[in-house]
């Protein structure tokens, strides 16, 4: 196929150049080019291929039919390479198997398969650098982009490249990009002078510049086969808002023009999605097209076979896909369903017989059932769904399709798609449902609304379909309301009385046994009775929250830091990744990386906190969910970066006013003191300390509590720090852990009971994995120390804690015992 000639654009070479030449020096790199449909992205990665010289390079791209087949884009790209595999160490290496359906195994998770991938990258690159092409990246499968995206964060020393080229902001955020327009006006003209028919008014080639905005598709398809005369008034006043249609429906007039076996191999060729060229031929073979009909395609300058199936761009594809009628296109997916082998890739051939079918079919949605089973034990949740919304429609019988549009809704919200759950539970209205039925469907419903929208608008429906609930399913009508309570307690102090109104719906119900039961139970206490009668029913809930209990990690979590329980704050977010991983629950996934991801930070370890962090800002990058910016937001302000906490901060405070979600703010007030006590400004901790500490938020409010304390000492305000000291003794009393009784012992030292006793009972207390907490208890003890005129004394205590926040990556905190350090009365009078 012929290509345009790459005109103006010297930018964009250069950049792609220095990339590939860095190669050349062992060093790696990534690159995002982002521009609209047809700006010639594609173009320019032609050019790196083509200028890769002694290096290796590897292609693949989003196709719009795959955008749910998991791992599809991965496989494709790595399908090259797989001669490396054996070289992964062993679990890396079945994760990649298991991925790609080569081999059984349990549902690899994304760091490991990330890991696998980055491996067999710099593997196949320890012989000749490698170049990897991912085009459309707006179209890749969501598991794959998740890949990608965590190789191309860690790329570094290796001289491996990643090009990726895609139309959608926000995709890829973060990496080295390039943004591609369209081209300056002299090479716009030079392009468009190459296809002209005849010389045209120098005016109207401006005019034609200005409407396609420089776009070389749009230059070369909309002026093709016109006259000068045909384009004297440009494109007909047809502006450029829709330009993607204008050159599609372009393709799609060059296709109508074509003969039918030309289109025939056209539209199969764009319904086999991989470019799987022999089996392309198979299908070809079916449908009674000849060879030659590849040559008018190749020809016409619309499609390319060499070793896989290459259209000039996918808006050919997307044309060709979109005028097919019905009929012609089930023929199609029978053709190659008939032509795929059923057993080295069932899950197309289900796929294909799946479209290729119109009238209910049993047979057919049994076996897209199977590809679902098969794709959830590869983790692959957004295929599954994609398999059982197909099989459900070409269910006869009610009662099964009901199961399997239930089904559906299930792995979408696994798959962290819960915006298409209400859609699919639509189409049950106008079925008989069982009991059963009706009892899942409210969950699935509930638990979507909930997902979309946290706040307090979520609140009186999902009490609503809690007490719907009552009457067919008991263990159902629970967890609705604990999600209800949830939502209450994400409303914080704007939800008014709906936190004790939904607490006495809940203590209505029998109570459960199951670990939302007790968690109802346990928090329905917690909001009637207050928190010292909780705490019992608190603890118990955890204890019986085991693996199971996946979905309520984001209640548990927040419930053993209410109960000063490092144990299982750290247990249950350990072995949520853990579960979350090996199943592949992406809806899960990113809570639980952030709840991890904050018992590092408190550990000290804030490198790994910060892989953590990346990996779920890449799912929730992903799966479209909105990502939980508390960790980035507690990170910058224990690093102590004041200009990324306070812009997170005021980013996140007015997100959650607009979702009526007062916990968030509190929170976000809390990491304001934590910041500034940390710097040393008192006085600004306070003020936020104050608005944090005006309503009880579960899971945090004694961290507030401890912050207003600190504050209101340094600020001399005794009367604020007694008060805060009395509001903290009334939970650690209760609790009673090692935990609770050292942050007591801190906030006693602070405000002035017991003294030196009370700061160093806080060190022997607070549990060794919160290294954090333990260094601040050093750091406030050497501060008192200085004030209290024995320097030698607080430099033995000040030496630890700067040590120990330099090493974790405390920046102000660090400054902060430096400063003491370096006072002169805290040095040592020798």
């Amino acid at each position: 196929m012929p290509q345009p000639r790459l005109l103006g654009r010297r930018r964009e070479r250069e950049a792609l150049d220095r990339l590939v030449g860095g190669l050349r020096a062992g060093r790696g790199g990534v690159l995002v080019l982002r521009g609209e449909a047809g700006v010639g992205k594609t173009a320019l990665l032609d050019h790196v291929a083509a200028r890769g010289g002694a290096c290796q390079v590897v292609r693949t791209a989003g196709v719009e039919p795959e955008t749910e087949m998991t791992y599809a884009g991965l496989q494709q790209l790595c399908e090259p390479l797989m001669g490396h595999v054996a070289r992964l160490p062993g679990p890396q290496r079945a994760a990649l198997l298991t991925c790609f359906g080569l081999s059984k195994g349990t549902p690899p998770n994304a760091l490991l398969a990330g890991l696998a991938t980055l491996g067999l990258l710099t593997h196949a690159a320890a012989g000749r650098p490698l170049v990897c092409l991912i085009d459309d990246v707006q179209w890749l499968d969501r598991m794959s982009l998740v890949i990608l995206t965590f190789v191309a964060r860690r790329l570094t020393g290796e001289p491996v490249a990643l090009v990726f080229a895609g139309r959608d902001p926000g995709v890829l955020d973060g990496l080295p990009e390039l943004r591609v327009g369209g081209l300056p006006d002299a090479a716009a003209r030079a392009l468009l002078d190459s296809v002209l028919t005849g010389p045209i008014d120098p005016q109207v080639r401006d005019r034609i510049v200005l409407e396609t905005h420089g776009n070389p598709l749009a230059l070369l398809e909309l002026s093709r086969d016109r006259t000068p005369a045909e384009l004297a008034f440009g494109f007909g006043g047809q502006g450029t808002a829709s330009l993607t249609g204008l050159v599609e429906d372009g393709f799609r007039r060059r296709v109508a023009a074509l003969p039918e076996r030309t289109r025939l191999l056209l539209l199969t060729a764009a319904v086999e999605p991989i470019g799987d060229v022999p089996l392309l031929r198979r299908a070809l073979d079916r449908l009674g097209v000849g060879a030659e009909a590849a040559m008018e395609a190749e020809s016409g300058g619309l499609l390319r076979l060499g070793a896989r199936a290459r259209f000039r761009h996918p808006l050919v594809r997307s044309a060709v896909w979109r005028s097919a009628d019905a009929e012609t296109l089930r023929a199609v997916h029978r053709a190659l369903a008939d032509a795929t082998d059923p057993h080295q890739d069932p899950d197309r051939r289900a796929w294909h017989r799946g479209y290729a079918t119109l009238a209910p079919d049993e047979e057919v949605a049994a076996q897209l059932e199977e590809s679902a089973e098969r794709a959830v034990r590869r983790g692959g949740w957004s295929a599954a769904a994609t398999f059982l919304e197909r099989a459900a429609e070409l269910t006869p019988a009610p009662d099964p399709r009901a199961a399997r549009i239930l089904a559906a809704a299930r792995a979408h919200t696994e798959a962290g798609a819960p915006a298409r759950v209400p859609g699919l539970l639509a189409a049950l209205k106008a079925e008989s449902l069982t009991p059963r039925h009706r009892a899942e469907a409210e969950r699935l419903s509930a638990w979507a609304a909930f997902a979309l929208d946290s706040g307090r608008a979520a609140g009186a429906p999902l009490l609503a379909a809690a007490r719907r609930l009552e009457e067919l399913d008991l263990m159902a009508a629970r967890e609705t309301y604990l999600t209800a309570l949830g939502a209450t307690v994400h409303a914080g102090r704007l939800g008014g009385d709906d936190r004790s109104r939904v607490a006495l719906a809940a203590r209505a119900v029998p109570a459960g046994e199951e670990a939302a039961g007790l968690l109802l139970t346990a928090l329905s206490t917690w909001c009637l009775d207050g928190y010292a009668v909780a705490v019992p029913h608190l603890r118990r809930a955890l204890e019986a929250a085991g693996d199971e209990a996946l979905g309520l990690l984001w209640l548990t979590v927040p419930v053993a830091h209410e109960i000063f329980d490092d144990q299982a704050w750290y247990g249950l977010s350990e072995r949520a990744v853990a579960v979350a991983r090996s199943t592949g629950a992406l809806s899960a996934l990113p809570t639980a990386l952030s709840f991890q991801a904050g018992t590092l930070l408190h550990a000290g370890r804030f490198a790994e906190a910060t892989g953590l962090i990346e990996e779920m800002e890449a799912l929730a990058e992903a799966t479209g969910l909105r990502p939980d910016p508390s960790g980035p937001l507690n990170l910058h302000a224990l690093h102590g970066r004041e200009p990324e906490t306070l812009a997170l901060a005021a980013t996140m405070t007015a997100d959650a006013a607009e979702r009526g979600e007062a916990r968030t703010a509190a929170m976000v007030d809390h990491v304001r003191a934590v910041l500034f006590n940390g710097l040393g400004r008192h006085a600004e901790a306070l003020a936020c300390a104050r608005r944090a500490a005006e309503f009880p938020e579960l899971g945090f409010h004694h961290w507030v509590l401890g912050e207003l304390v600190e504050a209101a000492a340094a600020c001399g305000d005794r009367a604020t720090a007694t008060g805060a000291r009395d509001r903290l003794a009334a939970r650690t009393g209760p609790a009673g852990t090692a935990w609770a009784r050292g942050v007591q012992a801190l906030a006693d030292a602070l405000a002035g009971a017991g003294g030196e006793d009370r700061f160093r009972a806080a060190i022997a207390l607070l549990p060794r994995r919160l290294t954090l907490q333990r260094a601040r208890a050093r750091l406030l003890y050497g501060e008192w120390l200085h004030r209290a005129g024995r320097p030698a004394d607080a430099r033995t205590q000040l030496r630890v804690a700067h040590a120990t926040f330099r090493a974790m990556g405390a920046g102000g905190l660090a400054d902060r015992a430096g400063r003491a350090l370096g006072s002169p009365s805290a040095r040592h009078p020798g």
